[in-house]
């Protein structure tokens, strides 16, 4: 039944958290669903448990559930709101996982909802590769040969028939490839198979033939209920088959497939979406080789009946709204009748087409995860990518290395030709880009590069186009590269001898050598459009990349935004990684509402093609660039902006609001870099200038200083007495961060982790033990400051605040407690001058608030505070940069009245060899929020939405001295350990790894890592510190309560003030 017309209902389910194999892809599709079908006259009702997103946001939908996405409680949200129809397929793997498992349960019949869209049985086909296979033979379609098993003794069998090892091994129903491999040996086979079957949705895994080497393509299709389709584009990767499509990088259109090829994978991709019957869009993957034919050979590898990454990627890429059309489609309508908003002129009927390259870049977090085999693979290990729009492959490659913010750590001139070949070359590594430009730079051909990468010549030569312009550079002839794709600043600095392409592809903002010289020879970098039809029609949507463009000579204006406007440039948060998620993308859109409720023209540039920020109509002018200070200039020159905002795309944009300042000014552009000033976050992330003021305001702050020595640390450490929390001071986000209980420690840390010296000084702070630690959000206007929220942290000092669970409102504060916080948080944001938004890290220990820094910028916390109390803090503060005061805004504090617990998603799972415990560095990839009126059931939601929900009962190992290993405490433990033992059979193993491989194990409390990393790959629940051990036993004795499912609008808040006794 299609559901039409107004007074419908329509349920729309998210993805969850942000997690590796599932990103932001889906706030951006989420979202973009939403006002689509609104437009329809339809009523939504959304439920997703992540808070960070827009697509959680109040405004997005009629009701907003943040809830787990589990049968139970997407159960009670029908029952209450009773939905006509349900959209799964606009959720990913989870909305489409869960949407089955209401349909096996009879919840859907139950209530009358109807599945939109896709039907079920065709998920089912996709995902059960039996029947995809059965399909795929019955139109002709050729497969790769494979065998479906339920048992490990079914695998000698199914690798004979698949022609032997290596053999592919593929799980179903899972994110990102998760478990799957292509493996060699037989021993492997077997230990892979039993974890792919323990994550298999429906117990099965395929052993597949390997088809590792060919070239592997995407196909991004789009059908109606009448049978018409599309292809939106094709995408192909320049890493060869064996590596996961989100772990390559990847190019539209494709450039070495023959048109005979594409032709025929064209007619495939529309015969499988047929007979299929997939309604909306979809992604089927192709594998291709050069067979000696004009055509070469192909096969169909995997379809995906629903928007996924690459739909994200495609809908960036050529400009046509897949999400918006997938939901309008669900509600019965067809193509024809839906206009493309970008034209005007035409539908959604008509084939996009490009006149640019397009590249994507995945960012990895190599940086956080020093002991994790970052080899690619067929499994995801990437956080985020970063996308660029160039005219030719070499600019757009170059703008995407820019964007992604990779450094390779690597001193090239310390590497070997025999290391840089068989690590670097043979071996695909999120470094291999550099170490092919590093290869040319050495003299290698490009036959050999060809050879050791398996990557086409057509792609290799032109790295080598690259590096030989990089190169050129520095002998002065540097309008070359600037021509090619490297920015001007670049082109400067290699000119100046500071490097070359293997240094200088992904450096954002170089400041040395002949940057006038450099623009006085190089083309001119111009904005052109993104249009969906190369031109063909007269376009309206303001979507915009820059290029060089030296060889047709085309310099027309292209940009149509009203520069006679007032506007200002929001300046985004660059690809998700680790420490920076799709929270600042939250912020950004908030900024960029903000400015345009204020009647002010809002401009984005950001280069994330997952996010709501780079939608075609979030904002006024979108400009898909780098984040650097000279390609942001470039925007304010050609929009005339009156201002940036650099707040709120965390630490990217902040790292360049002094660069950017010093461009503009060099520029002569009448501009400023709005709210706190940058002198003032400089301040707030210098450790001594801000200790200094620290002292002068009368705050406390951890006893600590400064080594630029092995001697002087340790010198240090003695003095404040052990144990100390040592990290880099020239490295943000907790990298490199840790506690270290002695002086064997602390010299170990300082040759593995850092290598200090004078100009990289390693910082040696007195470790808070035990302390409470709390994150503060608030708005300042220059004169008055709001308090947004104050968050406690669930785990004690020593757990870096990003990876700690945090409830609001606070729990264990006094009234005295609260109004020091309150104190303190206004005493700053006066001191630093702050216009916008500011962030306070705290820790109370015996009463005494200590400071752990402050950020005169959004935070991550921002999405959760607003959820929790209703008040949009990021657009108060976005209006507030803009001019106005919090008085004229009418703001004020709420308090919720129900508590809500944040807990975070972490990524060890994805990460083989990962040290599984918390600590001092950051390792979480997303967070959920649980709300109830009691923490225990908050928190027992929370960890429920992450995907590890508590068990209540069965067999728990339970080591209670290991986790106490952060405290100083001398704590006895004997009622938590009673407490545990009403819940569970508490058992001690002889060998706890094996046990918790045998299934003889439901919960582990312990931190030894090895058995931690044991319960990981069994995804057993585990608990590593005291403090959320007992959090868990807490959550678990309200088990039987109700689950307290309510949208946002009906949690309780009351008007007062934080921190003030008697309101």
């Amino acid at each position: 039944m299609n559901v039409t017309g107004e007074d419908r209902t329509i349920l729309l389910i998210g993805s969850g958290p942000i997690q590796i194999g599932q990103a932001a892809e889906f706030d951006y599709s989420g979202a973009q669903a939403c006002r689509a079908l609104q437009e329809e006259g339809a009523r939504v009702v959304l439920v997703n448990s992540n808070p960070a997103t827009i697509m959680t946001d109040p405004e997005m939908a009629d009701e907003v559930y943040v809830e787990p996405i589990t049968t139970e409680a997407i159960a009670e949200v029908i029952e209450e709101e009773r939905p006509d129809g349900v959209i799964a397929g606009l959720g990913g793997q989870t909305g489409l996982n869960v949407t089955a498992e209401l349909a096996e349960e009879g919840v859907l019949e139950e209530f009358g909802v109807d599945i939109m869209g896709t039907p079920l049985d065709t998920i089912y086909a996709t995902e059960d590769r039996d029947l995809f296979r059965e399909r795929m033979e019955s139109i002709g379609q050729p497969v790769p040969a494979s065998v479906t098993i339920e048992s490990g003794e079914e695998i000698d069998d199914a690798v004979d028939h698949v022609g032997g090892l290596p053999a592919i091994m593929r799980t179903t129903y899972t994110l990102g490839g998760a478990g799957s491999g292509v493996i060699h040996g037989m021993e492997e086979m077997r230990e892979r198979v039993r974890k792919g079957l323990r994550l298999s949705r429906n117990g099965e895994v395929m052993i597949t033939e390997s088809i590792d080497g060919w070239v592997e393509l995407e196909y991004e299709v789009m059908r109606d209920a009448d049978d018409s389709c599309i292809i939106i584009c094709n995408m192909e990767n320049l890493d060869p088959m064996g590596i996961h499509t989100g772990e390559s990088t990847v190019v539209t259109p494709s450039q070495v497939i023959p048109d005979e090829g594409h032709q025929e994978m064209r007619d495939a991709a529309l015969e499988v979406i047929r007979e299929l019957g997939i309604q909306g869009g979809c992604n089927i993957q192709f594998a291709w080789r050069d067979d000696g034919t004009p055509g070469g050979e192909y096969r169909v590898v995997e379809v995906n009946p629903r928007v996924s990454r690459s739909s994200a990627l495609a809908s960036k890429a050529t400009g046509y709204p897949i999400a918006r059309v997938t939901a309008k489609v669900a509600l019965g309508k067809r193509l024809h009748e839906i206009e493309n908003e970008i034209t005007g002129e035409t539908t959604a009927a008509f084939e996009p087409a490009i006149d640019y390259v397009v590249t994507k870049v995945p960012r990895w977090p190599k940086d956080k995860f020093t002991d994790v085999d970052f080899t690619l693979g067929t499994a995801m290990k990437s956080t985020g990518e970063a996308m660029s729009i160039g005219r030719t492959f070499e600019e757009s490659l170059l703008k995407a290395l820019r964007s992604s913010e990779y450094q390779p750590a690597v001193d090239w001139a310390d590497v070997s030709d025999a290391e840089l070949e068989t690590q670097y070359l043979e071996r695909p590594s999120p470094d291999r880009p550099y170490a092919m430009f590093e290869a040319f730079d050495r003299g290698y051909s490009v036959e050999a590069v060809v050879g050791m990468t398996r990557i086409k010549r057509w792609y290799v030569e032109r790295f080598r186009k690259v590096a030989e312009a990089a190169t050129a550079a520095q002998d002065g002839a540097f309008a070359g590269a600037a021509d090619l794709g490297f920015t001007d600043h670049q082109a400067a600095a290699m000119a100046d001898g500071a490097g070359t392409a293997p240094e200088f592809a992904s450096e954002a903002n170089p400041q040395q050598g002949p940057v006038e010289a450099v623009e006085a020879d190089a083309t001119a970098r111009r904005f052109k459009q993104v249009d969906t039809c190369a031109g063909e029609f007269a376009a309206s949507t303001p979507y915009y990349y820059s290029a060089r463009d030296p060889y047709s000579g085309i310099a027309r204006d292209e940009v149509q935004v009203d520069r006679d406007a007032e506007s200002v440039v929001v300046v985004g948060g660059g690809p998700i990684r680790i420490g920076q998620g799709v929270e600042f993308d939250y912020c950004a859109v908030h900024a960029v509402r903000a400015l345009r409720e204020q009647g002010i023209d809002a401009h984005v540039v950001n280069n994330n093609p997952e996010t709501v920020s780079t939608d075609y109509d979030t904002s006024d002018g979108l400009f898909f660039e780098p984040i650097t200070a000279e390609e942001v200039a470039d925007v304010v020159a050609e929009t005339e902006a009156d201002g940036v905002m650099v707040q709120f795309g965390g630490q990217t944009s902040v790292n360049i609001g002094a660069p950017l300042e010093d461009e503009l000014e060099r520029r002569d552009l009448d501009c400023e870099v709005m709210g706190t000033s940058v002198e003032a976050m400089d301040l707030a992330e210098d450790r001594d200038r801000f200790n200094r003021l620290m002292d002068d305001l009368g705050i406390a702050q951890p006893a600590g200083g400064t080594a630029v020595s092995e001697a002087e640390a340790l010198e240090l450490a003695r003095d404040l007495g052990y144990p100390v929390l040592v990290r880099p001071s020239y490295v943000l986000g907790g990298r490199a961060m840790e506690v270290v209980h002695s002086d064997a420690e602390l010299e170990e840390y300082i040759e593995e982790a850092v290598r200090v010296s004078p100009d990289k000084p390693i910082l040696v702070d007195e470790f808070l033990a035990d302390a409470v630690e709390l994150d503060v959000d608030a708005v300042a206007d220059g004169d008055d400051v709001l308090i947004g929220g104050i968050m406690e942290h669930v785990e004690t000092a020593g757990v870096h605040s990003g990876d700690s669970a945090c409830m609001i409102p606070p729990r264990s504060l006094s009234d005295e407690v609260l109004e020091r916080v309150r104190e303190v948080t206004q005493d700053i944001a006066v001191a630093l001058d702050t216009v916008g938004l500011l962030n306070v890290q705290l820790a109370v220990r015996d009463g005494e608030v200590f400071v752990l820094e402050a950020n005169p910028r959004s935070s991550r916390t921002v999405p959760f505070v607003s959820k929790a109390t209703g008040v949009p803090i990021a657009k108060l503060a976005a209006k507030v940069m803009a001019g106005s005061s919090l008085a004229e805004l009418r703001a004020h504090e709420m308090v919720p009245e129900h508590v809500s617990v944040k807990e975070v998603v972490l990524p060890f799972d994805r990460l083989a060899g990962s040290d599984p415990r918390l600590g001092p560095e950051m390792k979480s990839t997303g967070e959920v929020m649980g709300t109830a009126r009691s923490f225990g059931k908050a928190y027992l939601k929370s960890q429920s939405a992450t995907g590890k929900a508590i068990p209540t009962e069965g067999v728990a190992h339970v080591d209670l001295e290991s986790v106490r290993e952060l405290s100083q405490l001398d704590e006895d433990v004997s009622e938590v350990r009673a407490g545990f033992e009403r819940h569970f059979d508490v058992r001690q193993f002889d060998d706890l790894g094996q046990a918790i491989r045998d299934g003889e194990v439901d919960l582990v409390v312990s931190r030894e890592r090895e058995p931690l990393e044991v319960a990981v790959e069994e995804s057993i629940t585990y608990f590593s510190t005291l403090p959320s051990a007992k959090a868990a036993l807490e959550a678990i004795e309200t088990k039987d309560e109700p689950l307290d499912v309510a949208s946002l609008s009906e949690r309780p808040r009351e008007r007062r003030q934080w921190g003030i006794r008697g309101e």
